[in-house]
């Protein structure tokens, strides 16, 4: 385990505890010894952390303590590379070119032993059996400014149909991408593959409820393989 971890670990096994814990105590649950937790304390207290207390007598962490935005463990770091080369892979280009923006800050501020885990990362994220960007980014649009869509749509029997609908999410599974809406023409929430969607199109309109509103409705009652 790297320092830079080990540090992590020690701040979030602090946040556990609302009540002074001894060093013993820490030691044995962060698996190191004893005088590399005294250290340890000293570091952080050194560079801002409010840790109140002493050998003997327990430390605490005080509430409200923001962690420093960049100190990811090894398998967060994993985490966090993987998921933003999914998102330049399977998001629109606006979202992809987020996702380089966002690794390269992280990049540019991870501790030295930590510097190359991009480059030299393992995880690859591989493109999408069809990259409907277009539509993606019309339909973030629309949830963002809570706004209805007019979809031209073709159903898995190949029938063409117009519907308008309230935009929910887009759900990225392995074969397709989906957008999950309230539709006004079934009175009720539907599925719609990404790659069925000739046009996506602003209506100009708000939708009647706030999104997370819809949201946790579509969370309570969909089943997500009944994709049209």
């Amino acid at each position: 385990m790297s320092r830079s971890e080990r540090l992590l670990d020690l701040i979030q096994t602090l946040r556990r505890h609302r009540r002074p814990v001894s060093g013993r105590a820490l030691a044995e649950e962060l698996g190191i010894s004893i005088r590399t937790l005294y250290r340890d304390i000293a570091t952080l207290q050194g560079q801002g952390a409010p840790i109140e207390g002493e050998a003997g007598l327990g430390y605490v962490l005080k509430p409200g303590f923001m962690l420093p935005p960049l100190m990811f463990g090894e398998d967060e770091v994993d985490a966090i590379i993987l998921g933003l080369r999914f998102v330049s892979q399977r998001g629109d280009d606006d979202l992809a070119r987020a996702a380089a923006n966002v690794l390269a800050k992280i990049e540019a501020v991870l501790p030295p032993e930590m510097g190359d885990a991009a480059a030299t990362s393992g995880l690859l994220a591989g493109p999408s059996a069809s990259r409907e960007a277009g539509t993606l980014a019309t339909i973030r649009r629309a949830i963002r400014a809570e706004q209805k869509l007019r979809l031209s749509y073709t159903d898995k029997q190949g029938r063409a149909t117009k519907r308008v609908v309230w935009p929910v999410l887009v759900g990225f599974f392995d074969t397709a991408e989906m957008l999950g809406a309230w539709c006004e023409t079934r009175g009720d929430f539907r599925h719609f593959r990404l790659d069925r969607i000739a046009s996506a199109e602003p209506t100009g309109e708000r939708m009647p409820k706030r999104h997370r509103i819809l949201l946790a409705e579509w969370r309570h009652a969909q089943d997500l393989t009944d994709l049209m």
